[in-house]
C-alpha cells in the first residue's frame, strides 16, 4: 500500500506544472544596475544606469544566474553574498478592453458611438498604450452596424515597440441616412430634390468620410440607383467641371501659336478628361481636355478644323 502511494505521489510530481519564479518587471529595452539594486540590495553602490543586459521580448524571460551576478558583482567591486538567480520579463496580462474601447473613440471622434467588443486577441499583451487606428478598422458590413468588424491595432511599449493586437467589434452611431428619393440614372447630377434623409442607425466612419447632402447634390451616380436605395460615396462620382450645354473657354496650341475661343459643350466631363466642344463661329466639332471648371485646351498640331 505504501509502495503504491508513494508511486501515485512520483507520478503527480512528474506531471505537475513547474512553479516558476515571478520575475521583476522592466520598463524599457534595457536592464540596469538599479534594476538589479531593486532584487539585490548588494548592487546599490554600482552606478545606477550602467547597462547589465537587454531586455527581453515579451513573453520571454531574461535571467541573470548567479555565476553571471557575481561576474556584475565583480565588475562593480560590490561584495554579493547569495547565489541566487534574478529574472526580469515585460509585464503582460489581457488585453484590457475598456482601455481599447477608449482607444477607439479617440480614433473614431464622434460623439454618441457604441462600441462593443466581441472578440479579443487571446495572447498575453505587454503593458503599453493601446492604439486602435484608422486604417486598421475594417470595412463596414452591407447587412448594417450589427455585423461585427476587425478592427487591428497595436500595444505600444518600451522604446516605441509595438505588439500587434486585433479585436472583433459592432460599432453604431447616431446618423443621417441619406436615400434616393427617386430613380436615379447613371451620369446625371443629383439635385436636392432627389435625396431623402432621415434619422438612423449607422456605422460610424469618421466625420471627413461622412456625406451630407450638400456633397451628394451634383455629383452623379456611377450606375443607375433605385429609389429607396441608400446613396453611398462608391455609387457616386464627383460633379463634372464642364457639363453638356455649358460654354467653355477653350485655348488651343499650335507650337509657339496661342488661340482662345468660346465653345459650347457637347459632352461632359472632369479635370484630366476629354470632351467634345463645338465652335459656334466654324459650327465645327473637335475634342478637347478639360483643365477645370469651364475651361479646356487643345494641344493640336495645326488649328485647322476649329
Amino acid at each position: 500500500m505504501k509502495l503504491r502511494i508513494l508511486f501515485v505521489l512520483g507520478w503527480t510530481a512528474w506531471f505537475a506544472p513547474a512553479q516558476e519564479p515571478s520575475c521583476r518587471p522592466v520598463e524599457g529595452d534595457r536592464i540596469l544596475a538599479r534594476d538589479l539594486a531593486a532584487a539585490l540590495p548588494e548592487f546599490k553602490p554600482a552606478p545606477a544606469e550602467a547597462l547589465v543586459g537587454q531586455a527581453p521580448l515579451p513573453g520571454a524571460r531574461r535571467t541573470f544566474h548567479a555565476a553571471e551576478l557575481h561576474a556584475l558583482a565583480h565588475r562593480f567591486g560590490v561584495a554579493l553574498s547569495s547565489d541566487q538567480d534574478i529574472c526580469f520579463e515585460w509585464p503582460s496580462g489581457p488585453l484590457d478592453r475598456a482601455r481599447a474601447i477608449a482607444a477607439m473613440r479617440e480614433s473614431l471622434e464622434i460623439d454618441g458611438a457604441a462600441i462593443e467588443i466581441k472578440e479579443a486577441s487571446s495572447d498575453r499583451v505587454p503593458a503599453g498604450r493601446i492604439e486602435f487606428p484608422l486604417s486598421g478598422l475594417g470595412t463596414p458590413s452591407p447587412t448594417g452596424p450589427e455585423a461585427p468588424v476587425l478592427w487591428r491595432g497595436d500595444v505600444v511599449y518600451g522604446d516605441d515597440h509595438r505588439f500587434a493586437v486585433w479585436v472583433r467589434v459592432t460599432l453604431a452611431a447616431p446618423c443621417q441616412r441619406l436615400t434616393a428619393a427617386e430613380n436615379l440614372k447613371a451620369g446625371r447630377t443629383i439635385e436636392v430634390r432627389q435625396i431623402r434623409a432621415a434619422a438612423s442607425t449607422c456605422f460610424p466612419l469618421p466625420a471627413k468620410q461622412q456625406l451630407t447632402l450638400a456633397q451628394i447634390a451634383g455629383m452623379s451616380p456611377i450606375h443607375s440607383i433605385a429609389s429607396g436605395a441608400e446613396l453611398r460615396l462608391e455609387l457616386l462620382a464627383p460633379p463634372n467641371d464642364i457639363n453638356r450645354g455649358d460654354p467653355v473657354h477653350v485655348e488651343v496650341r499650335c507650337g509657339n501659336t496661342r488661340l482662345v475661343l468660346t465653345a459650347r459643350a457637347l459632352t461632359g466631363g472632369r479635370s484630366g478628361e476629354t470632351i467634345s466642344v463645338r465652335n459656334p463661329e466654324s459650327n465645327k466639332t473637335f475634342q478637347a481636355r478639360v483643365t477645370g471648371k469651364g475651361a479646356a485646351l487643345v494641344d493640336a498640331g495645326s488649328p485647322k478644323g476649329i
